[in-house]
């Protein structure tokens, strides 16, 4: 009996190791760990922390027009020139100084010439006023200056060149241009223009010489109804006008307003602003039965509207911030101040091509 009960317990212990060494793998199928296996090897990708992210930093935004605020420049601006514009520019004077401009604004109104010769023969200017575009004779002293000056043109506006007669006159009210050219020339009283207006003197009042106002008058009217060689000839209309007889020069628009406004028989033009500020006591005279307006001033059907602006030099608002400035102030600001004035708005076309030309100034 125990003799069997051997033989079970000896065939169950083979039977045990068989299984064992059936079911454990060889510890020779174990791969061969390579020569760096020695070392502590990395932690599973699975058990890593994620790399922190970095935000990048960013700069804050800058208004590059910042330095051009009113209330970041000081210092001197100094402009002359014309009448026409003398009103526009004052008023946006006053506009910049309201926005924090601490520093002084000289504005002379001497004429468009005049203020060509401070602006380019004498280089007095930092912003010349101009009622029509520079001449070449004009551009060529700003080449004969010390520091030499190319000016560069901004167009600011429109006006309407408005005739006009005394409150009192009851015959006039619309003029032809061959009429207008006679009235400011050869013909002696007002029944030389028409026998049905009165046989009395004709008393003009123009701006002097040195006024592009003046300029443009002559280039306009004069010049067309004194032909040479079948031309119209500039110098022919000046000297017809400064040969009228009972005619007084200024350059000053409003000693011209109280020359009109003191007689019926009297007749004067000016910018479209001068007779704004003065319509209870004049007249403003048609031109081929169109009147000045806003729409007929920038479409031209009004034939005596011309364009404003205003001149400086890139080298001069680079070194004068200021000048800068205001000349952009100006351009941005001036449509919703020219009305109040008595001019007309350039499209804004305009403007934008003034705007382009100063950014340009300043590379």
């Amino acid at each position: 009996m125990r003799k069997n009960l051997f033989v079970v317990f000896a065939v169950l212990i083979v039977a045990s190791l068989v299984l064992s060494a059936c079911g454990a793998p060889a510890a020779t199928e174990a791969p061969v760990a390579p020569a760096a296996a020695t070392d502590v090897p990395a932690a599973p990708a699975a058990t890593e922390a994620p790399a922190a992210t970095v935000e990048p930093t960013v700069a804050p935004t800058e208004d590059p027009m910042a330095m051009y605020l009113p209330s970041a420049v000081t210092g001197d601006i100094i402009t002359a020139g014309s009448s026409t514009v003398f009103p526009l520019s004052e008023r946006m004077a006053e506009r910049f100084k309201e926005e924090g401009f601490a520093g002084n604004i000289t504005i002379d109104s001497i004429g468009t010439g005049a203020g060509f010769e401070r602006f380019c023969k004498t280089g007095e200017t930092d912003i010349s006023n101009a009622s029509r575009k520079i001449k070449d004779a004009e551009i060529e002293n700003c080449t004969k200056l010390a520091t030499p000056r190319t000016p560069v043109q901004f167009r600011v506006g429109t006006d309407a060149l408005a005739v006009v007669v005394s409150s009192e006159n009851t015959f006039l009210k619309d003029v032809t241009l061959e009429q207008l050219a006679a009235i400011f020339s050869t013909a002696e009283k007002w029944s030389d223009i028409d026998p049905s207006y009165p046989a009395e003197p004709i008393q003009r009042f123009s701006p002097g010489t040195d006024s592009g106002t003046f300029d443009y008058f002559v280039e306009a009217v004069l010049a067309p109804a004194n032909k040479v060689d079948d031309k119209a000839n500039i110098p022919a209309g000046e000297k017809a006008i400064l040969e009228a007889k009972n005619i007084q020069f200024s350059e000053d628009d409003n000693v011209l307003v109280q020359g009109v406004e003191g007689s019926p028989y009297a007749i004067g033009y000016f910018g479209f602003a001068y007779f704004s500020e003065n319509k209870g006591k004049l007249q403003s005279v048609s031109v081929g039965g169109v009147t000045p307006d806003e729409k007929t001033a920038e479409d031209g059907s009004y034939k005596l509207s011309r364009p404003l602006y205003i001149y400086s030099d890139a080298a001069i608002m680079k070194a004068k911030p200021q000048v800068a400035a205001f000349i952009r102030f100006y351009l941005t600001e001036v449509n919703n101040e020219i009305q109040t004035v008595g001019y007309f708005p350039a499209s804004q076309a305009l403007i934008d091509e003034a705007i382009k030309a100063w950014e340009e100034a300043l590379k």
